[in-house]
């Protein structure tokens, strides 16, 4: 029977070292931040820096998917191959998988503006589709569909100021619908929002004429009518015939959008939406002489390549423009 010193200093020290380096290795490990531990902290200062939650849900449901199919647990795991293996793994079409990437690329590159992560290695990892172009609805279009909707009823004249706004202005559906009164500059005619109801979170300042200011004028005070019909506290721009904001809370589309779509159906439009209506005001200020840097800036874009396919520019117009600087 061996000894009590034996066992510890015997044929038993291996095993022993062994458990001691087995110890050692989990307890580093458990150092190591977490994935999930990562995505708490990133989706809260994702939350605090005024994110929307469906931004923020969409990141979730692709970041747990990619971890969830990965097998990843933490942050140092992460690394290329895992990227490529992920996007392997999915049975969907590259749009699709265009899109999952854009989302882990993202969340990763918040892991490393934490400094958990040392360099972006997923920079160089992209997926090649083939763009189909959106068209700008066409102005004929746009003034057909104004001469149509019933002006007399308040929806009808909610839903003309906004398309003209939308055209004249090049605004998002999302932030017309965050439009308060304190928004509009009646003196300066501008419209001068803040960063809190923008996609970028910058500031910015649209000018309008006085047409469109005469309109807001008008709609704001049948908006006073309804609130009080309603009892409804707030100061929207643009507002339901119950005198609630046009925007709903978790997805995109709002009361406004919706009601191009009826229109497009009703009347039998092929383009007519709130993209194809931002984009006519792209091509439309192009047209009138803008280059596409004040254009981008207009549009609130994060970078030029956006612009231009916004304006879908042909070689034959990109041709005969440049020939004007020759």
């Amino acid at each position: 029977m061996l000894s009590k010193n034996n066992r510890r200093h015997g044929v038993f020290a291996v095993e022993q070292r062994f458990d001691e380096i087995t110890l050692q290795s989990t307890n580093n490990k458990r150092d190591v931040l977490a994935i999930a531990d990562a995505l708490k902290i990133v989706f809260k200062q994702m939350e605090i820096g005024g994110s929307r939650p469906r931004t923020i849900q969409s990141y979730e449901y692709v970041f747990n998917d990619f971890i969830k199919r990965t097998g990843l647990r933490y942050v140092d795991e992460i690394d290329a191959n895992s990227i490529y293996d992920y996007l392997n793994e999915l049975q969907v079409a590259n749009t699709t998988k265009l899109l999952r990437l854009k989302s882990v690329k993202a969340v990763l590159s918040r892991f490393f503006d934490n400094r958990w992560i040392e360099y972006k290695f997923w920079r160089t990892i992209q997926i090649k589709i083939d763009k189909k172009v959106k068209k700008g609805a066409s102005e004929n279009d746009i003034e057909i569909l104004l001469s149509l909707i019933d002006k007399s009823t308040f929806i009808g004249f909610r839903d003309t100021v906004a398309i003209m706004l939308m055209y004249k202005t090049g605004i998002r559906i999302r932030t017309l619908g965050e439009l308060r009164e304190r928004h509009v500059d009646f003196d300066k005619l501008v419209l001068d929002m803040d960063g809190a109801i923008l996609k970028n979170h910058e500031f910015l300042k649209l000018p309008i004429d006085e047409q469109m200011a005469g309109l807001f004028q008008t709609l704001i005070e049948l908006n006073k009518k309804i609130r009080k019909q309603y009892k409804q506290q707030n100061d929207f721009i643009f507002i339901t015939q119950n005198g609630l904001g046009i925007n709903a809370s978790d997805r995109s589309n709002n009361a406004i959008s919706k009601q191009l779509t009826k229109y497009s159906r009703t009347y039998g439009f092929k383009n007519i939406n709130a993209h194809s209506i931002r984009r006519a005001y792209a091509k439309n200020l192009l047209e009138k002489g803008a280059n596409v840097a004040l254009i981008s800036k207009a549009l609130g874009h994060a970078s030029l390549e956006t612009t231009t396919q916004y304006l879908d520019l042909s070689k034959e117009e990109v041709a005969q423009s440049l020939r004007d600087y020759l």
